[in-house]
This record gives C-alpha cells, structure tokens and sequence, in this order.
C-alpha cells in the first residue's frame, strides 16, 4: 500500500465512521448548533461533501452539479462513498501520470495542492466533528487517527484500493 492510497483510504474511511455514528443522533441532535466550524453536525458533513464534490468537478473540468437535496446520514454515507472512490481514481491517476504540478481553475491551483486539499480539509472538519460529537454525549468514538485506521482496516481486509462503502469493522 502506497502512502497515497494510506491517505486516501484513512480520509474515506474515518469520516465514514463518523457518519456511521450519527445514526445513533436524532435530527435535533444533527441539527444542533455549536459554537464551531459549520455549527451543527449535518452542517459540518455537508460543508465536506460539498466541498469534495466542487473541487472535484472543478479539477475534472467538468460543469458543477447541482446541490444535494437530500440530507440523511445514509445520503451523506453515499456521498462519501462516491466522492471518496471518485477522489482516489483522480489522485491515482495524478500520481500515475506525474501531473501533480498541473494547473486547473487557473494557474494558481495544482491538481497536487487540490487533492492534498481535499484530504487535510476533510481531516480538519473531522476534528470539529468529534468535539460536537462528544459534546452531545456519544461514547466511545474513533479518535480519527492514521494508525488506529491502519491497524483497524487491515484487520478487517483494507488491501491496496480499498473498498470505501465496506461495513464497519465487528
């Protein structure tokens, strides 16, 4: 497994353990507002898929879609699912390529600046994510980190590629 696809894998991954999570919230509990990030829970997932979904439209160089309307945690799953798998072949191909200094959206941005955006953009939510999540009371979630996934996903048949809509482990 390549460095590539351990940030890849780790990303799509760890945030769709969290959503796995908020099954447990009800919609006031998604809904509620705090004094961080994106304010809510919902809010702070559906800021990071839609910012995944931009750029990466943009990058592909193709019309932007048109927002979601729907806004459950199993459509958010399904997002994440799509973006991440549409996310890794874009990287890899980057990679594969060497067209990481390539230009998209002008001549400011890089497909390599792009990718690694969306990857530490993701993590940084992430984070506000788990402080709403603790702060609604939920036990015993993931911290999120780079070798608890590494240790957890190989446990449960990550291989190189990954299959990012697998169920959770146990």
């Amino acid at each position: 497994m390549t460095i590539l696809d351990r940030f890849l894998g780790h990303d799509a991954w760890t945030t769709r353990q969290l959503l796995l999570r908020c099954r447990e919230l009800s919609d006031e509990q998604l809904d509620r507002v705090f004094d961080i990030g994106d304010r809510s829970l919902r809010q702070t997932f559906t800021h990071m898929l839609e910012c995944a979904e931009l750029h990466m439209d943009r990058m592909l160089g193709r019309p932007e879609r048109q927002l979601a309307e729907d806004y459950s945690i199993d459509a958010l799953l399904d997002r994440n699912r799509d973006a991440a798998k549409e996310l890794a072949a874009l990287a890899n191909r980057v990679e594969r390529e060497n067209r990481a200094d390539d230009f998209w959206g002008g001549r400011s941005r890089t497909l390599g600046g792009g990718i690694v955006h969306l990857i530490t953009h993701s993590m940084h939510h992430r984070a506000q994510a788990l402080y709403i999540m603790e702060r609604l009371g939920l036990k015993d979630v993931i911290e999120g980190d780079a070798l608890g996934w590494e240790s957890t996903a190989r446990g449960w048949g990550w291989s190189n590629g990954g299959s990012y809509g697998s169920p959770a482990p146990g």
